[in-house]
């Protein structure tokens, strides 16, 4: 099936008893055993709920098995702990997420695990790499400042090392990009995002092999992490959606992109979609769209809380990846953990902005962006 009927069908279970169309919400805590072939409890992440969510998931993203959790850093988290033990090494990309950044410098070297991070190039990826080095990690596109991994030539070059490889696949969504066909052993989602969509639920999803997915949810079990029933059943109504939203998005973000590059005001703009962008060819190559995510940096002398608070339609706020334009400055909200210096050292300025793009009209999302410029208003 195609990912916009897959995205309304796979997974999902008809309620047999009344004849809806719609998997039934199945709230309980509580469930009979014996006539079972395993245990189900909701911390198990084995729940009806939490099954459809996962192998909708496991469609998208063309994998054997699915665990939907109840945020993205949970999912990471899972990963991680789940897969690496004391005296391991795990490489990761430079520029992730302020609070992937963050859990790997502050938790990762109290249970015994290195770390390095590496430019998004293959070649330092793969220099990083030691005799105990047992994982890549790696965002792309990344957040904020999009850059682009070669997934298909890290892929081979892990699996030469019997190096396992894992992505954050959320700005990109399992719509326009999937890493398992690249060669990636695991991808995750902060499915508060995109998966969502409608920014009212927080949770997270990996997705990969059955072996894999099974060790990573023993940690979740013991850990918890888990996602409620209610939470599951709005996540897959959203996910019947996803393709058409995406596809939308990340048509406008596009627009806007060639828009802004050509705006006065604006110092730089990091789409991959742009020619110049330096990830543009291999994103060309392993996405199927750019998405919808874009992020640009304010000439000198411009004030980027003032300018925020001129927006009138793109709203100021937290997390992305709803149908609605959001609009947030990094080294406040999602970097803010992360050390002023290394900020500074890969780009994370105070101009520096980030634009989730919605499913509004292009022409009206950059009428305000632009009228934002003017310091008068």
């Amino acid at each position: 099936m195609k990912k916009t009927t897959q995205s309304v069908h796979a997974g999902s279970q008809h309620d047999k008893n009344m004849g809806g169309l719609n998997t039934p919400l199945f709230a309980s805590s509580a469930i009979e055993y014996l006539d079972d072939s395993e245990v189900r409890y909701p911390r198990y992440f084995n729940t009806l709920n939490h099954d459809v969510v996962a192998k909708k998931m496991s469609a998208l993203e063309g994998a054997e098995a699915g665990l939907v959790t109840s945020s993205g850093m949970a999912a990471i988290s899972a990963i991680l702990f789940g897969l690496l033990k004391a005296g391991d090494h795990i490489v990761l990309t430079e520029g992730l997420y302020g609070g992937s950044h963050a859990l790997v410098v502050n938790e990762l070297r109290r249970f015994g695990i290195s770390y390095s991070f590496a430019a998004v190039d293959a070649n330092s990826i793969g220099a990083a790499v030691t005799d105990d080095t047992r994982m890549i990690f790696v965002e792309s596109p990344s957040n904020p400042l999009l850059t682009i991994v070669d997934l298909s030539a890290i892929a081979a070059f892990a699996k030469s090392k019997g190096v396992i490889t894992v992505i954050d696949n959320t700005f990109a969504s399992p719509i326009l990009q999937n890493p398992l066909i690249e060669g990636f052993d695991l991808v995750m989602h902060s499915g508060t995002k995109y998966l969502g969509g409608h920014s009212d639920l927080c949770c997270g999803t990996v997705n990969g092999s059955a072996a894999l997915v099974a060790r990573v949810r023993g940690f979740a079990v013991n850990y918890g992490g888990c996602l409620n029933a209610q939470d599951c059943y709005l996540l897959e109504r959203s996910l019947k959606t996803l393709a058409l939203r995406v596809d939308r998005q990340s048509q406008n973000a596009g627009i806007i992109a060639s828009r802004l590059v050509k705006t006065e005001e604006i110092k730089q703009v990091y789409y991959p979609g742009l020619e110049q962008h330096p990830g543009h060819l291999i994103a060309s190559r392993q996405m199927s769209g750019f998405g919808g995510m874009l992020s640009f940096e304010l000439a000198n002398g411009i004030d980027p809380v003032s300018y925020v608070r001129r927006l009138k339609l793109v709203r100021c706020a937290v997390s992305l990846g709803g149908v609605e334009t959001s609009i947030c400055q990094p080294v406040a909200t999602s970097h803010q953990k992360m050390p002023e210096a290394e900020r500074q050292r890969l780009g994370i300025t105070p101009g520096l902005l980030r634009l989730s793009v919605g499913i509004e009209d292009a022409d009206d999302i950059f009428v305000d962006l632009l009228q934002a410029l003017d310091e008068k208003i």
